[in-house]
């Protein structure tokens, strides 16, 4: 390191050692607001940079729209100054350092769609100045923070690591868990060089209890894609079981069980009706995209891949063959879907397999309706549907209750005495005395 990068990078962890320095959080989404809510805790003064006034107007009324952060959590946080949201991008002038929290989805063809992340650097490109520390955190392929965003700073004529600093930081949220925050799962940092790396480090060290530093934005890309590759492949595996379980006229749920006796070289995952939220579902493809440029073909991602998007599927064949066993059709039955939500306990609905399961009961002619108390309504293409209270004279009506998210609000013994026929996809019902109703399971 020069004795210019040991100055300059020296100023700014001066300002982060005095928690004078200014933070902007650009995206106040489910990855956005928490940060900026940990950052403000640290005692430093943040703003969130939005294009939604929505949530602009929301969180300056100290609101807030994410499961994990609660109106008592930022109010007061809003109410002192600390946190504070803005549509205009001027507040980067005077910030120390940026975070870029924004979506990553994935085009109708599964390409990487970065055009929320080239939106907020070209932001960031019109206010970067000496001094200042980038820090990308939405998820993305190797190769995005070194190729796309470093040019584009790198335009202004000052250097990287040197005038300014860049890394990327992958966010390690997952929304509803009541063990692991924002501030307590161990952060990886890498930067673009090491002057970039130990300023991000510092920054994040700042309010959150463990930073683990890498050598390159690279290696932090890879090690998100990795993570989440590891999840999808073991679920793909573990869906493919139930297949097999379903042929062998095995409970896949005893085997699963039972295999996690074993104190080493077993971890259990568990099967469902599919795979949902932003990242895992997602994350894997960027990956492949990635590799597919190097003429690089991703078996296991692109295999598990295929499990994983068709077991929606095979969920409405299960409920389907359910019906047969009472001498009825799916076309006309009456279906109760409980839980629309991607996973228990929480009101996000991306990527929800739920959402599948309804739209193909449709198809083949089903009355589909649902119960979710945690998501009061939800937009099916053109149409939007609206939640309907669990009452007995709904479970006694329907031909089929579908079990698709485990909410821990359902009273499962009463469903499974009340309902004609339950199918359960989430194994909620394992505690329920066997002859309580006629119970499916996936």
């Amino acid at each position: 390191m020069t004795i210019t990068e040991k100055q300059s990078s020296s100023r700014l962890e001066t300002k982060l050692r005095e928690r004078t320095a200014k933070v902007v959080v650009v995206g106040l989404g489910y990855v956005g607001l928490p940060l900026a809510v940990e950052v403000a805790r640290a005692g430093l003064k943040v703003t969130g940079l939005e294009i939604s006034e929505r949530k602009v107007q929301l969180v300056s009324a100290g609101h807030s729209d994410i499961d994990d952060i609660s109106d008592e959590t930022l109010a007061p946080f809003v109410k002192s100054g600390k946190l504070s949201a803005s549509l205009d991008p001027a507040v980067l002038k005077d910030a120390d350092c940026v975070a870029i929290c924004v979506p990553t989805p994935l085009s109708k063809t599964k390409d990487p769609d970065v055009s929320f992340i080239l939106n907020a650097v070209g932001r960031v490109e019109e206010h970067v100045h000496k001094d200042m520390l980038v820090v990308l955190e939405s998820t993305t392929y190797p190769g995005t923070t070194e190729e796309l965003i470093r040019p584009k700073l790198e335009a202004s004529g000052m250097k990287v690591g040197v005038d300014f600093y860049l890394a990327f930081s992958p966010e390690r949220v997952d929304p509803g868990n009541p063990k692991w925050g924002t501030r307590n799962t161990p952060r990886i940092v890498g930067g673009t060089t090491p002057a970039c790396t130990r300023v991000a480090a510092a920054f994040y060290g700042l309010f959150l209890d463990c930073v683990v530093p890498v050598s390159s934005t690279q290696a932090a890309e890879m090690v998100k894609l990795l993570e989440n590759t590891f999840r999808s492949v073991n679920i793909g595996l573990v869906n493919e079981v139930a297949l097999m379980c379903d042929r062998l006229n095995l409970d896949v749920w005893e085997i699963i069980e039972a295999a996690a006796t074993k104190p080493f070289g077993f971890m259990p995952f568990y099967p469902g009706p599919g795979l949902g939220g932003h990242c895992i579902p997602i994350d894997p493809h960027y990956l492949s995209w990635k590799l597919k440029s190097l003429n690089y073909y991703a078996r296991f991602i692109e295999l598990a891949g295929d499990i994983n998007s068709h077991m929606p599927e095979y969920v409405v064949d299960r409920i389907a063959r359910a019906l047969n066993e009472d001498s009825k059709s799916i076309k006309g039955a009456n279906i109760v879907v409980l839980g629309v939500a991607y996973k228990r306990d929480i009101s996000d609905v991306r990527e929800s397999p739920s959402l599948d399961v309804i739209r193909l009961l449709q198809v083949r002619g089903a009355r589909v309706t649902y119960a979710d108390p945690h998501v009061p309504s939800v937009k099916m293409d053109d149409t939007t549907m609206h939640a309907t209270p669990l009452s007995d004279n709904l479970l006694k009506s329907a031909d089929s209750v579908v079990i698709l998210t485990d909410h821990t609000a359902f009273d499962y013994a009463h469903i499974c005495a009340t309902a004609p026929m339950v199918m359960d996809c989430r194994n909620a019902t394992k505690n329920v005395p066997k002859g309580s109703g006629r119970v499916w399971k996936l």
